[in-house]
Order: C-alpha cells, then structure tokens, then sequence
C-alpha cells in the first residue's frame, strides 16, 4: 500500500508534465506553423517574381543599402540572429527581442526578391525562436521550462519550413551544443514540429519533392568511396566556412558601415551574376538542386560558383538562412563525386545534399533524418555513414559559431562548455582558465578522486563551481553581437 502511494504522485506529476507539455508544444507548432506557411508564401511570390524580372538583381545593391539602413537603425539587437538563440538558451539570458521576427522574414524576402544567394531555415528558426520566447515571458513561465520552450520553437521553425517535422525536432534539440541532445525538451520539441508542419500544410503550401534514390547496399568498396566522398564534403564546407567568415571580418574592418558592407556586397553579386551569365547561383536555387539528380552534364563547378555567391551575400549581412544554399552545394558536389567515384547519380545527390548541411552546422543525426523524410529510407545506411565521417573530418568549425562544446571531436573533455568562437578568436585570459580545467580534471580523474561539480544552465553534466561563472562572463564579454548578420 505505501509503494503505491509513493507512485501515485509520481505518476500524477508525469501525467501532468504531459499535458502541459502537451498544451504548450501545440501551441509553439500553430504559431511557428502559421508563421512558417506566411513567410513560404512570401518566398515564393519574392522568387517568382525576380525570375519573370530579372531586371530586379540590378537593385541589389540599393536594397543592401535600405536593409543596412534598417537593421542599423532598428536590428542591432537582432544581429547576432541565431547565434544570440544559442546564447539565449545556454546563458538564460534576457528575453529575444519579438521584433526579430518580422525583421527577419521582411529581410529573407527582400533578399530574395532581388537574388540574393541565401537560404530559408534561419528566417524560419528565429521566427520560431522568438516567438517561442515571447509565449513563454507572456505566461511567466520558470527559466528552465523557458529554455526548452525555446528549443521547441527552433525546431517548430525548422521541421515546417521543410516539411520534416521529427528532423526538426531532433534538430532543435542538436544544434546547440555538439554532440550532447537533452532529452527534457524532446516532448514539447517534438510537438511543436509535427503541429507546425501540420499547421504549414494546412494552408496548403507545398514543400520541394525530390527524387527518390534506389537502394544499393553496402561493400567495402562502397565504404571506402564514401570515406572520400565525405572527406571532400568537410573540405568544401570548411572552405565555406573560412570563405564567409573571412569575407565578412574582412568586410567590417574596411566597411564599419553595415549598409555600405550590403551595397558594396550587393554590387559583388551583380558583378558575379554578370561573369557567370546564369540565373542558377542566385536565390535558392532550387531547380539546379533537383537537377543534380537526373543531369550528369551539370557544370563541374557548379557546387564552388554557389559556395561563392552565398559567402560574399551573407558575408555582406544580407538576410537568410545557409540550408537551401548548402543542399544546392552538396548536390551539385555530389553529382560530380558520382562521375568520378562511380556512384549512383541520385544516391551521391541526396548524400549530399544533407551531409554538406550537416557537416557545416554540425548536426549529423537530424539531417540523417531530414534525407529520409526528403528523400526515403533507402538513402539512410549512406547518408548516415558519410554526414558522421564529414562531421568529425571537417575539425571545430560551424556557420553557427556560438554553438557549445563540452568535450572536442577527440573526446577530449573540457572543464566548462566553450563556444566555437572561442576556438577560432582565443580570448587569452579564457584560454588559459579552460586548460587549467582540462588539467586538473584530468588529474583528478587519473587520481581516482571525485572533482566538486555543480550544474550549469544548459547542461546535466557538471562543472567546478567557481569556473562555471567565470566561464559564463568570458563567454559573455567576448559575445559580439553582431556576429552573425546573416542567420
């Protein structure tokens, strides 16, 4: 009798975190939902509209210039876009500003109306996000259920943007710290995709179809071809990495303006469409993605003419996402990895498509899901194989460089999570703090004793008390906002 009386509380307060999870998930779907199918429908008048007047990538430069104007006057606490998400959620910090939201989706469809090369899944991610955060200060709910309210958003933005709502799920549970997922955040994540997604749909908005590859099953040849196959994945992506960053500090130290940055950007762009004399790099670029799949005369260097006009738009601080650019990228690599690997020609596009998004936001396992929902399970084994090879291969790189590591892709554990930021620009003062942490942790554990541990914000696993705020501050002090205009 007492043992079922201690488990009736138990399961009362299951059932009730349950329903409250429940109430709150479909909530974030049906706002992330409606928000999604409004800006889809935007996008898509946007595109049309450039590709019957093409005239229009003329003013790109012009726009660049009003959207610096902007954002400069109105944005700056935007900025950081989904850098200052990650940030959020990590630190707990102040609520996200609500005005992200439409700044954001009027900046991605303005962008694209006049060919800028971006892509969609940031727009959608800090709608999510912002509007997730406004919910929650509105019902003053506690600072822990407010975090995973957050994540609920981020992937009731990214799983009805796409149309793949359990990636999305699990991938606003992985893109904020590197290969660690909480799983108290799974129900409400969960919800808030599958609901948003239903929600998109309902206003009857389209998502892409892709072909569906046949199966293949594995050999050691074919392993073999896909550890190479990977390893040019995590090279273009690092290229597209360093390429952005670099363009973008270099941007800033010769342009302090953000608006002369656009226009000087947006002039870069024009010039490219120009040498080019295509139409294919500019925007998402849909149809040449769809064409990687059926077209073995695809230009050879299809994938390095989209990673450059996507660097010099978001390096600029033009407005979107990378996931439709990078699916573009890795298509079109595939493709030509297909030619020279003998792979099959859909197969080698759809691995791709998600390993290049992948490697680059260092989230392997949700766009392993993604492949299948887009592209079937047959894809699964490989996608699988070739988006954990490239993550690991393509070193502490990220287009989302708030993103936390508590241990680095050796395994090697640090003594508080650090941001990827910090691995590229070191903060000596930090750099010294964290390898006394590493060291004497690993001491300890060498020594067979227990080192004193609290917990932080953002993680169940455990840091030396004293550390962790000073860690949180260097994180903080070195936390630019302006460092990531672009998603």
């Amino acid at each position: 009798m007492p043992a079922s009386v201690d488990r009736a509380p138990t399961r009362r307060a299951r059932v009730r975190a349950l329903a409250e999870w429940t109430l709150l998930g479909a909530l974030v779907g049906i706002v992330t939902g409606n928000a999604s199918a409004l800006f889809l429908a935007l996008l898509e008048l946007a595109t049309s509209t450039r590709v019957a007047s093409p005239y229009l990538v003329y003013a790109l430069p012009l726009a660049g210039l009003g959207m610096g104007a902007l954002y400069a006057r109105f944005g700056d606490s935007v900025r950081a876009g989904n850098n200052l998400i990650i940030d959020t959620i990590h630190d707990e910090g102040p609520e996200l500003p609500l005005r992200m939201a439409p700044m954001v989706l009027v900046g991605t469809v303005l962008t694209h109306l006049f060919g800028g090369s971006a892509g969609r899944e940031g727009t959608a991610v800090q709608m999510g996000a912002s509007l997730a955060d406004a919910l929650a200060h509105r019902l003053h709910i506690e600072p822990s259920v407010r975090r995973d309210l957050i994540a609920a958003g981020v992937a009731g933005g990214f799983g009805s943007v796409f149309g793949t709502p359990v990636a999305g799920a699990i991938f606003g549970l992985e893109f904020v710290v590197l290969g660690r997922i909480e799983y108290r955040a799974l129900v409400p994540a969960l919800l808030a995709s599958l609901v948003g997604d239903l929600t998109t749909r309902a206003w009857g908005i389209q998502h892409v179809h892709y072909p569906v590859p046949a199966p293949l099953d594995l050999s050691v040849l074919l392993l073999l071809k896909w550890a190479l196959f990977a390893a040019a994945i995590a090279l273009v992506c690092a290229v597209f990495i360093e390429l952005t960053h670099f363009l973008k500090r270099q941007g800033e130290r010769l342009l302090p303006s953000l608006s002369a940055r656009m226009f000087v950007g947006g002039l870069i762009v024009v010039c490219l469409w120009q040498l080019f004399g295509s139409d294919d790099y500019l925007g998402l670029g849909v149809p040449t993605i769809l064409r990687s799949f059926s077209d073995p005369d695809l230009p050879s260097l299809a994938f390095a003419a989209k990673l450059l006009f996507t660097a010099v738009t978001l390096a600029a601080g033009f407005i979107g996402g990378e996931v439709t650019p990078l699916f573009f990228i890795g298509a079109a690599l595939g493709n030509l990895l297909a030619g020279l690997l003998g792979l099959p020609l859909e197969l080698a596009a759809g691995v791709g498509l998600a390993a290049t998004f992948a490697c680059a936001s260092n989230t392997p396992l949700a766009l392993s899901v993604m492949a299948v929902e887009l592209l079937g399970g047959a894809l699964f084994p490989h996608v699988v194989i070739v988006c954990v090879l490239a993550y690991v291969m393509s070193g502490h790189r990220s287009i989302y460089p708030a993103q936390r590591l508590l241990r680095d892709k050796a395994g090697r554990a640090f003594g508080s999570p650090i941001a990827l930021r910090e691995l590229s620009q070191p903060h000596p003062h930090r750099w010294s703090q964290t390898l006394r942490s590493w060291g004497s942790t690993r001491a300890a554990q060498g020594e067979g004793r227990v080192v004193p541990t609290t917990h932080t914000s953002a993680s169940t696993e455990t840091t030396p008390a004293g550390e962790s705020g000073q860690a949180d501050a260097a994180l903080r002090e070195d936390n630019d906002p302006s460092d990531d205009t672009a998603r």
